[in-house]
């Protein structure tokens, strides 16, 4: 599946919109795993945007996040708030319950990890 992945840098008024790939099921039929993924993706777009590397780091992480899910016709979408600006990601055919439960879940177990995702 492909989503769409929004990056505004603080101090900008540009929104940089990329299409991301996910190699996994369609939203109904995610895992944590799956969500993971999404969020890692997501924050790599960040990365490259912030950075002005276009193939950036690839190191991300889960911690530090200020997280939403929201309203997005047709569905959801994610939205991340970081010191250095803001990401959103979506929109997902997916209940706002559930892929918050997910994302809580995910976000939840990579805290005991000392490793840069």
């Amino acid at each position: 599946m492909t989503f769409d992945v929004e990056v505004l840098l603080k101090g900008t008024d540009a929104v940089v919109t990329e299409s991301v790939s996910h190699d996994g099921p369609a939203p109904s039929g995610w895992t944590d795993t799956d969500v993971r993924e999404v969020l890692l993706s997501t924050l790599r777009v960040f990365d490259r945007v912030n950075s002005g590397d276009p193939n950036g780091s690839g190191e991300v992480s889960l911690r530090g996040l200020s997280w939403i899910v929201t309203e997005a016709d047709p569905g959801v979408a994610i939205a991340i708030e970081i010191p250095s600006g803001a990401v959103a990601a979506g929109p997902f055919a997916l209940p706002a319950d559930e892929l918050t439960q997910m994302i809580t879940r995910v976000i939840s177990s990579d805290r005991g990890s000392a490793g840069v995702h």
